[in-house]
C-alpha cells in the first residue's frame, strides 16, 4: 500500500476506530515467554513496548551493571522469572548454560539484546548486542559459518556480522582474508555461497562477502565480532573497543572507514 503520512500512525488509528490497541512484544524462544509487551491501560508510543510484562525483572544495564534509563544497555533479568530455562541438554556441569546467559554480569541473566528503558516505563528493542546471527528469525551462531568457510583452502579467516538496520532490515556482510596467491573472483563469491548454502542454511547466505586486510582479535586470540559490529553500526572507534585489548588495532580502521562510507 502507499507509505504512511507524518503522522502516520494517528491517521492509521483514526482510519480503524479509535477504540483499537495496537501492541507489540519482545521475548525469545529461550525464555518461551515475553520480556516486554502490551498493557491495555497504558498509551501506546510509536517504536515503543508498553512495559516489562509482569514478572520480569527486565532492566537496561551499562557494562559496569550500573541500571539506565534513557539509554541503551543490556538487556538483563535481575531475578528468575516464571518462565526461563535452569539447564541445557547435555551440560551435565552447566558451563555451557552459564557461558551462555550469566558470563557478563555474574548471577544476572544477559539475553544479548541491546534495549532502552525510557522514564515512562516503555521498552525499546535495537537487536542484537551479542553476535549471533538472527536472519529472518533463525538463529545461528558464527562459528558455524567460521567452520564451513574456513574449509575452503583460498580462505584463511573470516569474520561475519549482523547488523540490524534503522529502517528494520538485516545486513549481514562476510569479511574475509585470503590466504596468500587467492583472488576473491566471481568463482571463490560463489563457492563461499554454496558452502553456506549446501552446509548451513540458505537464509544465512552473506548479503556481500568482503575482501579485508586482516581479521582483528582480543590477546588471546578470539575473534572481536562485537566491537567490529558496533563500528559498523557508528560506535566512534574509543568507545566500540578497549584499544589495549586488540592485537592489531590498525586493522579497525578499515571497519571504521566502510561503517563512515556506508553511513
Amino acid at each position: 500500500g502507499s507509505p504512511l503520512p507524518p503522522d502516520g500512525f494517528r491517521w492509521l488509528h483514526d482510519e480503524v476506530r479509535d477504540d483499537l490497541w495496537i501492541a507489540s512484544v519482545s521475548g525469545g524462544t529461550d525464555v518461551c515467554s515475553c520480556f516486554a509487551g502490551a498493557v491495555p491501560t497504558l498509551p501506546v508510543h510509536i517504536g515503543e513496548l508498553q512495559a516489562p510484562c509482569l514478572g520480569t525483572d527486565l532492566q537496561s544495564w551499562d557494562p559496569n551493571g550500573t541500571p539506565l534509563v534513557d539509554e541503551v544497555g543490556e538487556l538483563v533479568v535481575t531475578n528468575p522469572m516464571p518462565s526461563m530455562p535452569i539447564h541445557f541438554w547435555n551440560d551435565p556441569d552447566g558451563s555451557r548454560y552459564r557461558d551462555s546467559y550469566f558470563d557478563t554480569y555474574p548471577g544476572v541473566w544477559r539475553h544479548g539484546d541491546w534495549i532502552t528503558v525510557t522514564s515512562r516505563g516503555s521498552v525499546v528493542i535495537h537487536g542484537r548486542s551479542d553476535s549471533t546471527l538472527n536472519r529472518q528469525g533463525v538463529r545461528m551462531g558464527s562459528a558455524d559459518i567460521y567452520e564451513a568457510v574456513e574449509r575452503l583452502p583460498e580462505i584463511r579467516e573470516s569474520l561475519v556480522i549482523g547488523i540490524e538496520q534503522p529502517d528494520g532490515g538485516y545486513w549481514m556482510p562476510l569479511f574475509v582474508h585470503l590466504a596468500p596467491g587467492a583472488t576473491l573472483d566471481e568463482a571463490l563469491l560463489n563457492r563461499i555461497k554454496q558452502t553456506i548454502r549446501e552446509q548451513l542454511s540458505p537464509r544465512h547466505i552473506p548479503d556481500e562477502i568482503i575482501e579485508v586486510p586482516g581479521i582483528p582479535h582480543t590477546l588471546t586470540g578470539k575473534r572481536i565480532e562485537v566491537p567490529v559490529k558496533r563500528l559498523l553500526q557508528g560506535t566512534p572507534l574509543d568507545k566500540a573497543v578497549n584499544p589495549g585489548s586488540i592485537d592489531n588495532l590498525d586493522l579497525l580502521a578499515f571497519y571504521e572507514d566502510l561503517a563512515r562510507k556506508r553511513a
